[in-house]
């Protein structure tokens, strides 16, 4: 009897597992893709936040979620891309365990110095670097975050030797460079904007293809002067486990979810740029993104 009520419950409700704390761009988006999931499956949708081990726990419980078990983990690059290459046990392997839905959002990042310091474009503060090195001193929220990785990886272009600075979290990292503790801010474009805009700081670039819809006054990096493309991601990835039956509905429910202009204006209302992807789109962007940024994880010998 349990059995066939355990196999009635995972059909008429769908979880959505967000490796992180309520409140943060992943759980926002989670959030916003299960209100409109719901209706359109005909079921319920709830969203659980299982913390743990820089959302790596949340993933190692998941994949070995059984076949009958309907439940989606919402995944970024940390998670399906840093974590497998500087973990020595990372317990999954993203490609055996995993299989990509859809990928919902896709977010820039910043490059921003205080408004105290005198450079107004990104070519200055490159000349400016390289003419005091012993000032290339890169701030990031965090050591091991995309935007560790990614001052690097603008360090490594602009071919300037950087010293990465990590902080615990955008707060104190925004607060130093206010103040002029350190010259140089990397972090996700919408973190800096509400700053930039006060005019308390000033973001030289971001790091997208085009300018963001949010921050048409900011250039890209490309415009600014240095040939680089890179953003971060959120995306739905079920279990191996997943018949591909329901995989392909899931998938397609959450791509009509994600073309919705409703959902769409509220992803932009959260400064995230709404994203709308195949399972077999999102297989490629994850291969791309992987060829990018795996390069830069392993030469920065970065370990936890």
């Amino acid at each position: 009897m349990n059995g066939s009520h355990a196999h009635a419950q995972s059909e008429t409700t769908l979880r959505l597992v967000v490796p992180y704390a309520p409140g943060g761009s992943s759980d926002r988006a989670a959030r916003l893709v299960a209100d409109k999931l719901g209706p359109r499956l005909g079921q319920t949708v709830v969203v659980e936040n299982r913390t743990g081990a820089g959302g790596r726990l949340a993933a190692q419980q998941l994949k070995n979620a059984g076949a009958q078990q309907n439940v989606l983990l919402l995944a970024n690059p940390a998670i399906m891309v840093v974590a497998p290459l500087v973990f020595k046990d990372n317990g999954y392997d993203p490609d055996q365990d995993f299989q990509p839905i859809s990928q919902v959002s896709e977010y820039e990042f910043g490059l921003a110095v205080s408004s105290a310091v005198p450079v107004k474009a990104l070519t200055h503060l490159l000349a400016w670097l390289r003419a005091n090195p012993e000032q290339a001193n890169f701030g990031v929220p965090a050591t091991g975050s995309l935007p560790h990785f990614f001052a690097l990886m603008t360090g490594g272009k602009a071919q300037v030797k950087a010293q990465v600075v990590g902080y615990r979290g955008s707060a104190p990292l925004i607060t130093d460079l206010i103040g002029g503790q350190i010259p140089v801010a990397f972090d996700t474009l919408d973190t800096l904007l509400p700053q930039h805009q006060a005019g308390k700081l000033r973001i030289l670039a971001s790091s997208g293809a085009r300018r963001s819809p949010f921050a048409d006054d900011i250039p890209t990096y490309r415009e600014a002067g240095l040939d680089l493309v890179a953003t971060g991601w959120n995306a739905f990835f079920a279990p191996r486990s997943m018949p591909p039956e329901q995989a392909a509905r899931l998938s397609a429910a959450i791509r009509d979810v994600m073309s919705d202009a409703d959902t769409r204006r509220r992803f932009g209302d959260a400064k995230t740029a709404p994203i709308s992807r195949t399972a077999t789109q999102t297989a490629a962007m994850l291969k791309i993104y992987r060829a990018q940024w795996a390069p830069v994880v392993q030469k920065s010998g970065y370990q936890p």
